[in-house]
């Protein structure tokens, strides 16, 4: 009974999250809100009884320790602590930018397990739902597919039973599951809630929403793949009319649509139709979001592999360098978009009989995958494939 108030509180906060290190900027959201918190002085109590391992950033509580202040709470106080935590993380983990991109995965990768651990102790509501969801984007980004269909699963069936099976929210989580379904080869799971995705947002939205165009993509996309082309292509184009119909011919959501199909097109061969269209997705997304954005970047490195499909490398090499320019500013040079790049012209490199120059490129593509991504990857596997070849050509 010696501990002071705000130190008994961060203990009990404590004792219900994981055994691993608690970030100390994740109680930043709390100090804000109450300004006699005295964050400092608590944990310096708390290290003082040898409660915590008070480190730089973080501090860490034995699970001992942990166990022993559970064990003295009841289970009311244990649930109303463990809901106030994830309130806490919800506070401390931003929607922008969202868990898919790279410049938040430091803030994902520290509440990752504690997160893990809340979830079995709160109630299922909309916090909870958008934490499993956003975890499992993370997690999905991160190519840790079965960690994240869990937390999919799990997401949905809440969502299911709190707002019934016809829902808008219910879409989305079908969405994202689909997406899992297809990055992971089961594509014969994943058109069928696809297709669920889409009626349900008919039904909520009519036809012509902008919604819509997102799902008619996504199912346009999964059958591209299973080599549907003819029903992909009807479906982009609808989607393409939504979105112009929607945001005007010049909104960059036209020119993700732009884009898809024409990379249809060019995978059915019909490469002077698909070229235009990918000019107009670049003039579109240079115009919104000026000329050093990612977007743009992907459009350069799209119009790129057509050019080199085409066998115009001497116009496809500088457009693939400046995007290559684009994403190293924007994201720094590890990130995997950068890897893909360096991968890109590595390969127009060797195609023009460059070898010495496109190797270290190449070796440079794999050293980011291979942390990033981990070695399992597909994309860390094409890599390391085509720098083996690379290799075998050089006659190392």
């Amino acid at each position: 009974g010696q501990l002071g108030e705000s130190a008994k509180v961060l203990l009990e906060i404590a004792s219900v999250l994981a055994p691993e290190p608690i970030p100390l900027v994740f109680f930043e959201a709390l100090a804000s809100s109450d300004d006699d918190w005295g964050l400092d002085d608590a944990l310096a109590e708390l290290a003082k009884w040898s409660m915590i391992t008070l480190a730089e950033d973080s501090f860490a509580v034995h699970r001992l320790v942990q166990d022993a202040v559970r064990f003295r709470m009841d289970r009311s106080t244990q649930e109303a602590t463990a809901q106030f935590a994830l309130y806490l993380f919800n506070a401390f983990l931003p929607g922008d930018p969202p868990p898919e991109d790279v410049r938040s995965w430091h803030l994902w990768h520290h509440a990752e397990h504690h997160l893990v651990a809340l979830f079995d102790q709160c109630e299922a509501d909309e916090v909870l739902t958008r934490l499993l969801n956003d975890l499992g984007n993370f997690l999905y980004a991160r190519a840790r597919y079965g960690e994240a269909e869990i937390l999919y699963r799990r997401a949905l069936d809440i969502d299911e039973k709190n707002y019934g099976k016809e829902h808008p929210k219910i879409a989305i989580r079908l969405n994202n599951l689909a997406r899992l379904l297809q990055a992971t080869n089961r594509l014969a799971e994943a058109e069928p809630l696809m297709w669920l995705a889409l009626k349900i947002d008919e039904k909520n939205y009519g036809k012509e929403h902008p919604n819509i165009a997102i799902r008619l993509n996504n199912l346009a996309q999964l059958l591209q793949v299973i080599n549907r082309l003819t029903e992909a292509e009807s479906l982009m184009r609808r989607a393409l009319e939504i979105d112009e119909k929607n945001y005007g011919k010049e909104h960059p959501n036209v020119a993700v649509g732009l884009n898809n199909l024409a990379q249809l097109l060019q995978a059915t061969n019909r490469l002077a139709e698909a070229e235009p269209l990918m000019r107009r997705a670049l003039k579109i997304d240079e115009a919104s979001y000026g000329n050093e954005h990612p977007r743009v970047a992907i459009d350069l490195n799209n119009l790129a592999q057509l050019l080199q499909a085409t066998n115009r490398l001497a116009e496809a090499e500088p457009l693939m360098r400046r995007a290559l320019e684009i994403d190293e500013a924007s994201y720094g040079k590890e990130h995997p978009d950068v890897a893909r790049d360096l991968n890109n012209l590595a390969q127009l490199l060797k195609a023009t009989n460059r070898l010495a120059e496109a190797e270290p490129l190449m070796r440079r593509a794999l050293e980011i995958f291979e942390p990033s991504l981990g070695t399992d990857h597909p994309s860390t596997k094409i890599v390391r494939g085509n720098l083996q070849a690379l290799l075998d050509e050089m006659g190392k």
